[in-house]
């Protein structure tokens, strides 16, 4: 039992952390593409990280030869390809909160595998809260509120919510041989390369390190360099995050863990209405709370199986 509720408040938490950066995120994508940002962002996080493993914990760095394909499709799929169909979809004009609702739907997908090619037993009630979940989203997205159908960004939307299935269930499939710290460098290092290899590093804007950036909403009028909010974003935003996230996943089953990872538009909202006063309507809080009681439900019908 204290085993399943750390669980639950690794997951909590990294979905808290991980919602509160897209407030960070949001004031900094106005001086710099989405998919620099990724870039920087897993560079960065991946050298701090391993400078600290080396010095802790060095030896749990160490894989066999036959895990390195895994830990590279779970670096590059669930730290590098989830974002790329996320930023796909947003540039090709599709609305943020349909983008949203397809990234979501990862819980479906992974469902639909456990029962289907795993052959596992699924709680009738785990669908229930999927639905119930993606209700949620739906009222709390607003989605009937200019959609745009842009099949290319539809498609990079739906990559983004097969890539987040299999970052839980490749995940959870390292079960305990590995520390959430071990993972969390080889996902990094791993997304690095892939971003390197498709950006060049020497083409990087180097001057939005040094750009004053408006921190908007409450705070409007007031600046901080780049390389402060950067920072923030690469440490407080991608290292802490990931590192609750994969620490849950290894307690909870991969179905469980993907729903209660809906609570990152919900709490990214409620960071949203507080820091750039961005409120929402009576439908939104609504919705709100039925994400919440769909991911309860979730956690109550979680499958030993999955």
């Amino acid at each position: 039992m204290l085993t399943k509720h750390r669980g639950e408040f690794y997951l909590v938490m990294g979905a808290l952390v991980f919602s509160f950066n897209g407030v960070i995120s949001t004031i900094v994508l106005d001086h710099i593409s989405p998919f620099r940002l990724a870039q920087v962002r897993s560079i960065g996080a991946f050298f701090i990280l391993l400078a600290i493993t080396l010095v802790i914990d060095r030896h749990s760095l160490k894989a066999p030869k036959k895990l390195i394909p895994m830990l590279a499709a779970y670096g590059i799929i669930g730290f590098a390809a989830v974002q790329a169909g996320y930023f796909l979809g947003i540039q090709r004009g599709v609305p943020l909160s349909l983008v949203l609702i397809v990234e979501f739907t990862a819980p479906i997908w992974i469902a639909l595998w456990i029962k289907y090619v795993r052959k596992s037993f699924v709680p009738a009630s785990m669908w229930g809260a999927i639905a119930l979940s993606l209700l949620g989203l739906i009222l709390l997205a607003q989605v009937w509120n200019g959609l745009s159908f842009d099949l290319i960004g539809l498609l990079g939307a739906l990559f983004s919510a097969f890539a987040l299935t299999a970052y839980f269930l490749i995940g959870k499939n390292f079960g305990t041989n590995r520390s959430a710290l071990s993972l969390t460098v080889w996902g990094l290092g791993m997304a690095s390369l892939a971003w390197v290899s498709s950006m060049p590093v020497w083409e990087f804007p180097f001057e939005v390190f040094t750009t004053d950036m408006d921190l908007q909403g409450v705070f409007a009028g007031n600046t901080l360099p780049g390389w402060v909010l950067i920072l923030w974003i690469i440490t407080m935003g991608t290292i802490v995050p990931y590192l609750f996230v994969i620490g849950g996943l290894r307690l909870l089953s991969a179905s469980t863990s993907s729903v209660i990872g809906m609570l990152e538009p919900v709490l990214a909202g409620v960071f949203a209405w507080i820091w750039l006063q961005q409120s929402w309507n009576g439908i939104q809080l609504v919705g709100a709370a039925i994400v919440l009681v769909g991911i309860y439900i979730a956690d109550r019908a979680r499958s030993v199986a999955a």
